[in-house]
């Protein structure tokens, strides 16, 4: 009987021996047996792809299609000569308008200066020394001492000696006043064809305008709006010709009428020294 349980009891410990073998030959393959800790696969890092780039905006150059600068690409020879013209004319009216500013403030200053050392002096001929060698003032007493010399060495004096130095002294004015005239008839002419020059640059685009609606046979604003530009920007284009022009023109016969009144004055003056009477001060002044 003993023998028998101690069979039984070897038996169980053997069955139960031989169970976590068979758990393990059943388990799937790749699971960890029981108690055993499975290590943490290794870490395996991917980069990352870099973040694109953000550009900067590219900054997109309109053209104005209606500009100046297409107006001279797009126009033809006539456009192009019309806007020569106006460009001439422009600089012409400007070149003029300083050049002869600064002649007649010369002449002013002049005036001053003959005012100052001219009746200071002596007798004529010293005073002729005394101005500037360019100077109008001295040109005008110049011709008056000629004038008394061609009259003494004439031989049969049909003038007297005051109609011959009065003559003289008109002539020698007439050259002054022509001097200080020049290039006042370019600034006239400018300021009245100037905005005709630039009426006839609308009228052309104008014409264009029309042309183009022909060929499309439809009036769009594309089609249109490139003449018409052309059109406005002569119409302006004259207009800002025209008008410096003629406030240039009155503003300069303005003051040539200042400038010749010192210069008659003086030549009064330097008339009446070389009859022999000598000059009064308003005319001096």
């Amino acid at each position: 009987m003993n023998n028998r349980w101690l069979d039984v009891r070897i038996l169980v410990v053997a069955v139960l021996a031989a169970l976590p073998i068979v758990a393990m030959a059943q388990a799937p393959q790749g699971t960890p047996p029981a108690g055993e800790v499975k290590p943490a696969p290794p870490v395996v890092e991917v980069a990352k792809p870099a973040p694109p780039s953000i550009a900067a905006p590219a900054v997109e150059v309109i053209e104005n299609p209606y500009g100046i600068e297409a107006l001279w690409k797009q126009g033809d020879f006539v456009a192009r000569g019309t806007l020569i013209i106006l460009v001439i004319m422009s600089i012409g009216s400007w070149y003029i308008g300083v050049v002869k500013l600064i002649e007649q403030a010369r002449v002013l200053k002049d005036a001053r200066e003959a005012n100052s050392k001219f009746w200071s002096a002596g007798a004529v001929k010293d005073g002729v020394l005394a101005l500037r060698e360019d100077s109008a003032f001295r040109f005008i007493a110049e011709e008056g001492q000629i004038a008394v010399k061609d009259h003494s060495a004439l031989a049969r004096q049909q003038l007297d000696l005051n109609t011959w130095v009065g003559m003289s002294l008109e002539r020698a004015i007439d050259v002054i006043n022509n001097r200080l005239q020049t290039g006042l008839a370019f600034l006239a002419t400018v300021g009245s064809t100037a905005p005709f020059v630039g009426l006839f640059g609308t009228v052309w685009g104008i014409y264009h305008a029309l042309t183009a609606i022909g060929i499309a046979g439809q009036a769009s604003i594309d089609k249109v709006a490139g003449p018409v530009g052309e059109a406005l920007i002569m119409t302006a284009l004259g207009l800002a010709v025209a008008v410096p022009a003629v406030l240039g023109y009155n503003w300069l016969v303005r003051r040539n009428k200042v400038a010749m009144e010192q210069v008659r004055r003086f030549g009064g003056g330097v008339h009446m020294t070389l009859l022999g009477g000598g000059h009064t001060p308003h005319k001096a002044s």
